[in-house]
């Protein structure tokens, strides 16, 4: 890629400006846990909304996004249900209330709050078990994104090879940026994480914007139908994808067979199977969790929660629309000649080949912004779990804060070594995401929801479970490398429940004491009647949450919602006027209902 003298100084600019960010705010963070993993619970809650928006919006994403919609067109906004993407809408309607009135750090301290005695001991080790695998399997993942990003934008081949090692220039150059990402994050913690994320929202939003203007004057809707097979241009689906690239781009029908979304009729089911129950089960011990225990106030996280939905999505597909279209018209036929194209590297491609020089510059400052946002939210908040809940409250209790927090820099640096590692054996963003999205979060979910909704469920009944979780889903990376994530994602959920299960009926109830604390405070849904009865005894005041169909109506509407906000800038950039006008009509009347439907009766219950 030709890079001039402007688009260089965009990018050193940025890199300078983040690093002062982070070293200028860290004396605000090193001498207290509290300040360095959750800022104190003094950021405004838009400030983190903007800054868990631009967490996701990042550049392995972005890549494997815009190679879906080139390869899958409209169906493409589907899949990201894989994850599913609208986790975000329950957490938004109800489960962020619940998170944030434990008052506590992190997702493992919040795990003491519902589960008692040696049974509570194992969940909460199990957690931070969880998170540090979770974050290892991200850091690989955007390891690998960043890498195919870099090498295919920088002019420098950085390949480094001799008798002791071998280093491609795709993880020579994720190396120097991972380097430089984790050295701020470690000296300014969250207060640094948001600050410079706030600061990457705003770049990557304006680029977006940019790219879209040029993309909307370069291509016309006849011009991409021409370029794509026939149903390219459709949202809805039978059972199977039937996009035929044979007279256009025939590898891509290899690789349709490949990523298993052939048959997406299938797919789709077993994507509300799993999305519901993910959804249910809340976010995992990550940077999410941490977003909302850091706001001010249970409310507060509802409106976080929101706001990133409502911040990352159309700016984010306006970007991914932009330049699957450009590609699509203009890249295409040059691919009908190379038989070995990496359809992930479409993306910096598009830059290479469509952005003028200086804005240029700003693109690929906002795309690094994107990934060093996620990177760092990753890597500030599975250390969380090891300094504070391993080390101070098990291991090391008595010690200093700042010794605390020395050891959060020292597992930060260790998890970004081991993630690193796995990083040089990914094979692509693809298997990566669906391992973690099917396989690992799979493990996650029958514990996680049964918590929440079942007072039998106890604290053995959780470590067996996300034990067997883990172990199903380690042994489908192993032994079942050819299967279909998804398509796994029922055993593992079943082995599971079974440990779920066999745990809490071989074991005591939880103490008394301990559930009606966490069932008065938290005030879930679901079978807590015996528990009900007993907080009634000392306060025949309290009234159960009875709201089971309310905030299930609310999280349809607001699928619904997101659905509209993904949908809408592919409408504009591809041209098809009518969709557009009734994806902006679903957009509003969706709106309306939240406001009237949730948001004013969680105002009015949590303001009373």
């Amino acid at each position: 890629m030709h890079l001039n003298g402007i688009d260089y100084a965009i990018v050193i600019a940025y890199f300078l400006i983040v690093l002062g960010v982070g070293f200028s705010i860290a004396k605000l963070a090193r001498n207290n846990l509290d300040q360095y993993f959750l800022g104190g619970n003094k950021i405004k809650w838009y400030f983190l909304g903007l800054s868990n928006a631009s967490g996701m919006f990042d550049i392995s994403g972005v890549m494997w996004t815009v190679t879906l919609l080139f390869v899958y067109g409209l169906k493409s906004a589907w899949i990201p249900w894989l994850w599913p993407v609208w986790n975000q809408v329950f957490v938004m309607i109800f489960l962020a209330v619940w998170i944030r009135r434990s008052n506590v750090m992190t997702g493992a301290s919040w795990i003491l709050t519902r589960f008692s005695g040696r049974g509570g001991f194992l969940s909460k080790n199990i957690i931070i078990v969880f998170a540090v695998i979770g974050s290892i399997g991200f850091i690989a993942y955007f390891f690998e994104g960043i890498g195919k990003f870099c090498a295919a934008i920088f002019p420098w081949d950085l390949t480094l090879q001799n008798q002791i090692l071998s280093i491609s220039s795709e993880n020579a150059y994720a190396l120097i940026i991972v380097g430089i990402t984790t050295l701020y994050t470690l000296r300014g913690g969250m207060m640094s994480v948001v600050a410079t994320e706030v600061f990457q929202y705003i770049i990557m939003t304006i680029s977006s914007i940019a790219i879209a203007v040029i993309a909307f004057n370069a291509v016309n809707h006849s011009e991409i139908i021409n370029s794509v097979p026939k149903g390219w241009e459709e949202l809805f689906f039978g059972w199977k994808m039937d996009l035929d690239w044979s007279g256009i781009l025939p590898q891509l029908n290899e690789k349709i067979a490949t990523d298993g979304f052939e048959w997406i009729g299938a797919l789709f089911m077993m994507m509300l199977f799993k999305g519901f129950f993910s959804s249910l089960a809340g976010p995992v011990p990550g940077y999410d969790m941490q977003r909302l225990l850091s706001t001010k106030t249970p409310l507060e996280a509802a409106k976080m929660s929101g706001f990133t939905i409502a911040v990352l999505f159309s700016p984010r597909y306006l970007m991914i629309a932009s330049f699957a279209v450009l590609a699509i018209v203009f890249l295409t036929p040059d691919m009908t000649t190379n038989s070995q194209i990496d359809f992930e590297t479409i993306l910096p491609i598009a830059i290479a080949k469509f952005i003028p020089s200086g804005l240029k510059g700003l693109l690929l400052a906002g795309l690094m912004a994107a990934f060093m946002g996620t990177f760092a939210a990753v890597i500030n908040a599975a250390p969380a779990y090891i300094a504070n809940d391993l080390l101070k409250n098990s291991l090391l209790p008595g010690k200093t804060e700042k010794t605390y927090v020395r050891f959060g820099y020292l597992s930060s640096f260790l998890l970004v070594v081991i993630g690193v590692f796995f990083g040089f054996f990914a094979d692509s963003l693809n298997a990566i995401t669906l391992w973690i999205t099917a396989s690992l979060y799979g493990g996650y979910t029958a514990a996680n929801v049964l918590k929440w909704v079942w007072w039998r469920f106890n604290g053995y009944g959780y470590f067996w479970g996300m034990l067997a979780g883990l172990l199903a889903s380690t042994i489908k990376l192993i032994f079942f490398v050819d299967w279909i994530d998804i398509y796994f994602f029922p055993i593992i959920f079943a082995l599971s429940l079974v440990g779920c299960l066999l745990g809490s009926y071989l074991s005591s109830p939880d103490n008394i004491d301990v559930l009606k604390s966490f069932y008065k405070n938290v005030r879930p849904w679901g079978f807590w009647n015996p528990v009900l009865l007993e907080v009634q005894k000392d306060d025949p005041s309290f009234i159960p949450n009875r709201m089971f169909g309310r905030d299930m109506f609310n999280v349809s509407i607001g699928i619904i919602w997101q659905m509209a906000l993904v949908v809408w800038p592919i409408f504009l950039m591809i041209k098809k006027w009518d969709a557009l006008a009734l994806s902006i009509a679903v957009l509003a009347i969706t709106s309306l209902v939240l406001k009237y439907c949730w948001y004013y009766p969680l105002k009015k219950e949590l303001t009373q």
